[in-house]
Order: structure tokens, then sequence, then C-alpha cells
């Protein structure tokens, strides 16, 4: 079986571990990256996805801090983040807890950020805390964003059984043991339709071998409900970009149009494809989407 990630014997070997630093605020330990940028830039804040950690920004943050104050955390359950009061039922790794939860730190540290980017889950964070009065941005932009709910028998049936898996104590612990294997993360990150370095294949797999993260990553499954949010879509004020992975295995592209065709036409959304790329095209390639997220900040000014 794995073993839970310690930043005692992990965090030295953690991309920019001189950059972290343990916050508490809104009743949990986060685990926290800052990088200044020039003085006096804009806060951006990037918000990583279900399974996922500030590892997935270490190539794409640095970039970005050549013009922002680039803010990147852990989310509730996940890394080196504490799990919330409650366990993988909590309130807290609901869409709308997470959303509060991540305001709450914001707060916690004095930001107001002038961008949010968000990937996968991240992005539906980012736009529920936009909706919710919990962010008022300058603008949202989302990579391969998960903002729709699973239709038909999928959907109904995913929340119960992620339920389930979640609730079952000894279900994390499997999932870390099997996704240990280099033969099953392999299939796991192909399934993204990415390619990853040995560098990034090597920190999800030391993710994915930690059960409590893996609790993590079910409880927020488990918590998810899209159906709100994509009611919620036309009445968001704030502008949203959409940057799309033409591999994207995980979200297919044809989401982002739908997502597109329900947000007001005042926000003069943008569907920016990226060809070649999948799921996790930030980390395949981390200039081409730095030079996309600064574009689209000039263009929102």
């Amino acid at each position: 079986m794995g073993q839970a990630l310690d930043w005692q014997r992990d965090g030295p070997r953690w991309p920019h571990h001189a950059l972290s630093s343990f916050v508490w605020a809104s009743g949990l330990q986060w685990h926290v990256q800052r990088f200044a940028g020039p003085e006096g830039a804009p806060c951006l804040v990037l918000l990583h996805g279900t399974g996922a950690s500030t590892h997935s920004w270490r190539d794409l943050a640095p970039l970005l801090a050549q013009r922002f104050e680039v803010v990147t955390m852990d989310l509730p359950g996940h890394a080196f983040t504490g799990m919330p009061p409650g366990g993988v039922g909590s309130p807290q790794l609901s869409l709308p807890g997470m959303a509060r939860a991540v305001h709450g730190l914001l707060q916690t540290l004095a930001l107001s950020p002038a961008m949010l980017v968000g990937h996968s889950a991240g992005a539906a964070v980012a736009v529920r805390m936009c909706l919710d009065g919990l962010a008022t941005p300058r603008s949202v932009l989302g990579l391969n964003a998960a903002l729709m709910p699973l239709g038909g028998l999928a959907g109904r049936l995913f929340s119960p059984v992620a339920k389930l898996m979640a609730s079952a104590p000894f279900v994390p612990r499997l999932f870390a043991w099997h996704a240990n294997e280099p033969a099953v993360l392999q299939r796991l990150l192909l399934s993204t339709g990415s390619t990853l370095d040995a560098t990034g294949t090597a920190l999800y797999r030391q993710l994915v071998s930690s059960p409590e993260h893996a609790a993590g990553a079910l409880g927020m499954m488990a918590n998810w409900d899209l159906d709100s949010l994509w009611r919620d879509l036309p009445r968001l004020a704030v502008p949203l970009d959409l940057v799309v992975g033409e591999r994207d295995r995980t979200v297919p592209p044809e989401q982002a149009t739908r997502a597109m065709a329900r947000l007001p036409s005042a926000l003069n959304a943008q569907y920016l494809q990226l060809d070649g790329l999948g799921h996790l095209a930030h980390e395949e390639q981390p200039d081409t989407v730095a030079r996309l997220i600064n574009e689209r900040f000039n263009a929102r000014a």
C-alpha cells in the first residue's frame, strides 16, 4: 500500500518547495505557493483540477510570474492541504463549499485576484466563486474546463457510486495501491490525451500513491454537482475564456462549445484550441499556455 504525503519527508523534493507555506483558513491547513512577480503586479490565482496539486503548475507559474503575482494552492483534501472536518462527506468538498473555502483562504492572504485560471474542475471552482460573489476578477480563464454535468445514466449513477467508494475506508488505499503500478499510472495519464515527461509522471505517481490524497479526490468527485453551475452559467457577469486541448479525452472539447452557447453574449467569451495537446496541456506546453493567458488578460483590460 502507498503512504501518505509528508512535508518533512516529501516537501524538500516538491517543485518550488522554497516558495511553499502553510496557512490556516476556512478551518483547514492549506499548502500555498506564492511567486512574487514584479513589484505591484496584478494577482493571478491558479486552481488545479481533481486529483492534482500545485505540482501541475510547476513550469507554468514561473513563466506567469514574469508579469503577475502568482498564487497556487492544493485544494482541500489534496496533496499537502488537509482534509476538511467531516472527511469525504464534508460540504467543503462540494463545488459551492470549495468556492467558499478558496475565498476564505484568499481573504486570509489579503489577496484580490485580477484573474482566475482554473484547470478542469478548478475552472468550475473559479466560475462558482464569481457567480456567488466570492471573487470579482477582471476575467476567468478555463483550461479544459469541466463545467458541464454528465448526462444520461452515467450522470445519475456517478455521484452515488463515487460517494459509496469514498465512504468505504479501504477504497482510497486500494486505489492508491493499484494506481501506484507503473502500467496503471501510465494508462491513467494516457487516458487524458496528454504526454508528460518523466518528472511529471513521477510527481503524479507520488500523488496517487497517497491514500489520503486519493480520498480527497474521491470525496471531491462524490460531492461534485455541476447541474447548478450549468443552470447558473447564463448569469455569469465576469468574462470567461475557454482554452481547449484538441486531444483532450477527459473533458471532450465540444463541452466548451456548449458552455459558450450558455454564456451571455456581452461577455464575448473566446474559444481557443490547442492543437495536438490533451487534458494536461498546461503541463505539456506551459510556454504556449502562458502566452495565451497573457494575451487574454490584455484583451480583457
